[in-house]
């Protein structure tokens, strides 16, 4: 039960940029990521939401389910936000360094006007 819990806010993320728009390449991204970082990826799963009334634009949930934990993102392109979720078990040994490089992977891909970071360690 160990470990380190993530999480970031990004503002000021350009909308029309394709990771904030387009799921396969969101996906690609984190999978990515968690595989440069040397953490284990068991499943993901990428959603992209129709637009609501009146918006043209709709953002993307997506989970890498690790075999040390997981990785949630979510982005808004008509707010040009994006949130960021990274927890890591540190069971046998500790990931949190691969946790925060992960953070920092994820957080450059966007290349935000804002960012907020917290850290909670868990256990």
């Amino acid at each position: 039960m160990h470990g380190l819990h993530l999480t970031a806010d990004l503002s000021g993320v350009r909308a029309d940029l394709a990771l904030m728009l387009d799921t396969k390449a969101l996906q690609a991204l984190c999978v990515d990521a968690v595989a440069l970082v040397g953490l284990g990826t068991v499943a993901e799963l990428f959603h992209r939401f129709t637009p609501a009334p009146g918006e043209a634009q709709s953002g993307i949930t997506g989970v890498v389910l690790l075999a040390e934990s997981h990785l949630a993102i979510h982005t808004w392109p008509e707010l040009g936000g994006v949130t960021l979720d990274v927890y890591v078990c540190n069971m046998g040994r500790d990931n949190s360094a691969k946790a925060q490089a992960l953070m920092a992977s994820l957080i450059s891909a966007f290349s935000p006007d804002q960012v907020q970071q917290q850290a909670l360690q868990r256990g």
